[in-house]
């Protein structure tokens, strides 16, 4: 995060990081000037004008910071503007030499060299009265350039709002991110007087579900835990019975069935016989069978 002053502050390092690089390596001194290009520009000399001529929200960032109130109007986080800063850098000098063309093959070497601004260089830019207060070196969010494409109408547009400005060999450069701060200080959250910690089991009401488990008003009866009856007449239990018939084979199943009906014949009287069962022949004679007493 940085204040109001990271604008100019971008402006002013861009300018000198350009100037300790392209210098040095163009072998003669290297006028560099945060201004727009000039309308009658010096060609004894080598210039080149580092001119801000667009401020825009960063589209990735501008809503990070949403929301920063309450809904009373407390803020409860100190709101960030998030925005892309818009460069054109051009060159001047003596045509007959290439002068300008040179001085932009070396500004495009350096900014794709160091393409994010060097701390060092944002202290130097500091140093500045008019940056005095600037906090652009404790962001933690360092400034990125990376070259813009414009085409021939963009590049008409954009000299035409240069009044009396002649064009000139001329490169196009976005800075991200520049975060300016807001100055009101957040209202302390407060503490947490009493915690309340519930423990329901699964099951219970308001219990979470526990995952893979199936709610009980979609069971089967069987799997609801509802009784069924066997062939015997004995009852057990639905899951049980569930276990054992997907056990079972199918040929086993079916020899069951054919078995049945023999199984029910064996057990049906015949017709006009009695259907009291046979004494034993060598089971004793009780007293009172044929009249007489033992």
């Amino acid at each position: 995060m940085s204040n109001a002053l990271a604008i100019a502050h971008v402006t002013q390092a861009l300018a000198l990081l350009i100037e300790n690089n392209v210098g040095p390596e163009f072998g003669e001194a290297v006028k560099v000037e945060p201004r727009k290009p000039p309308a009658d520009p010096q060609l004894e000399q080598p210039t080149i004008s580092v001119f801000l001529y667009q401020v825009t929200p960063n589209t990735s960032q501008r809503n990070n910071d949403l929301p920063t109130r309450a809904a009373d109007g407390t803020l409860v986080k100190r709101p960030a503007a998030a925005l892309d800063l818009h460069y054109l850098i051009s060159a001047y000098g003596d045509e007959r030499e290439l002068v300008g063309q040179r001085l932009i093959g070396s500004v495009v070497r350096t900014l794709h060299e160091i393409p994010v601004l060097p701390k060092d260089v944002i202290d130097q830019a500091g140093e500045r009265p008019y940056l005095a207060g600037s906090d652009l070196a404790e962001a933690a969010q360092r400034v990125r350039f990376t070259p813009t494409v414009m085409d021939v109408d963009e590049t008409s547009k954009l000299w035409g709002m240069l009044y009396q400005t002649p064009y000139t060999l001329s490169v196009a450069y976005q800075a991200t991110l520049v975060l300016i701060d807001g100055r009101q200080t957040p209202v302390p959250g407060k503490p947490v007087e009493r915690p309340t910690v519930r423990v329901l089991p699964f099951g219970a009401p308001g219990a979470p579900v526990p995952p893979g488990a199936e709610p009980k008003g979609d069971l089967p009866s069987t799997e609801a835990g509802h009784t069924g009856v066997t062939q015997g007449g004995a009852e057990q239990t639905g899951p049980a019975n569930a276990r054992k018939a997907a056990k079972t084979p199918a040929k086993a199943v079916a020899k069951t069935a054919a078995k049945a009906p023999a199984r029910a014949r064996r057990s049906t009287p015949r017709t006009g016989g009695s259907t009291q069962p046979e004494p034993r022949k060598n089971a004793p004679r009780r007293s009172g069978d044929d009249g007489t007493e033992d």
